[in-house]
């Protein structure tokens, strides 16, 4: 009887193996859905886009992007958590949901339980710009105008919990001011925010931002990243202005439902593997000043769990009043 047991398991072990490596061998044998739980027009959309078209040339089905947008990336995110962990819904994620494990208690689900990590994307550095009416023309100017009006100057972000919210908060503390956080519903928002002077500072993709800062709209104080900006040579890095040890970026990835079979999940970290080191999509990545990220799913497991932590000691911070 035993042994009868034994042999019925290891044939429904067998037949459900063949069957995800048939379903893996077949997909996608439609279209992909790919939701961006940010804004239309910032990092994670347009990024989204451009791996979506490639990945929709690699396998011949369209990946479509569908921006849910809401709650700092938490709709979006549950919503992908909901679909059917079939290969085809996909998650675009940032460090705003890595952030959002400690940041958002409430939330109904947990980011390694609930989701499988298929592959990073890439990153890119920050910069901390100002409204040109800021008396500031230099990151410790800026330090020292926060620090003589407490509680009076003001930044924006695209969100609670975002990448962007996070390097100011980390940049409050390790600079020892207390400005004034205005989250935005997105990055558009908020970038209008402060080149339309409502705001005074904030903290944006080099990406997204080198346009205006090259159009004068706004004054580039900083970059956030160990080395200079190769898009905004000219802007020092944090650490030069004067504040050892900070760094800050804004990275992304991919990830599907939990139960996503596992041949499906290493076929799509290959082929975006594969586009993240295609030449032309290095070239033009370098020239927005993101830098391309490669990992195995198990990697960046790793990597998102670290993450998760890193965040968590910047969230403990946010209560405790400058020195």
């Amino acid at each position: 009887m035993m042994g009868s047991r034994i042999a019925l398991a290891l044939a429904v072990t067998l037949l459900a193996t063949s069957l995800t490596g048939a379903q893996a061998q077949d997909y996608p044998s439609r279209p992909v859905k790919v939701i961006v739980p940010f804004g239309a027009g910032g990092p994670a959309d347009v990024t989204a886009r451009q791996i979506g078209n490639i990945l929709q040339e690699s396998f011949g089905q369209p990946f479509i992007v569908e921006n849910r947008t809401g709650a700092g990336g938490v709709i979006g995110t549950q919503e992908a958590i909901k679909s059917p962990p079939d290969g085809y819904t996909l998650l675009m994620m940032s460090n705003t949901q890595t952030a959002n494990e400690s940041l958002v208690p409430q939330r109904k689900y947990e980011l390694m339980r609930d989701l499988a990590p298929i592959a990073p994307v890439n990153y890119s550095d920050l910069v901390i710009v100002v409204h040109p009416s800021v008396q500031a023309k230099t990151l410790q100017e800026f330090i020292a105008l926060a620090k003589s009006q407490p509680g009076k100057l003001n930044y924006a972000s695209s969100g609670q919990g975002t990448p962007y919210h996070m390097a100011g908060e980390l940049f409050k503390a390790m600079a020892g001011i207390d400005i004034l956080h205005v989250p935005y519903r997105n990055s558009g928002e908020a970038r209008s925010g402060v080149i339309g002077g409502q705001v005074q500072m904030m903290i944006d993709a080099v990406p997204a931002m080198a346009p205006n800062v090259a159009e004068n709209q706004v004054r580039a104080l900083a970059t956030t990243g160990k080395t200079r900006s190769t898009v905004l040579p000219n802007a020092p890095t944090v650490i030069e202005a004067g504040i050892p040890g900070y760094e800050a970026t804004i990275w992304l990835g991919l990830m599907a439902p939990a139960g996503t079979p596992k041949p499906i999940i290493d076929k799509l970290n290959a082929a975006v593997n594969a586009v993240v080191k295609r030449p032309d999509v290095v070239k033009l990545w370098t020239q927005q000043g993101a830098v391309p990220m490669s990992m195995t799913p198990e990697e960046f497991d790793k990597f998102l769990r670290g993450d998760i932590v890193k965040w968590a000691e910047v969230v403990k911070k946010f209560d405790k009043p400058p020195q």
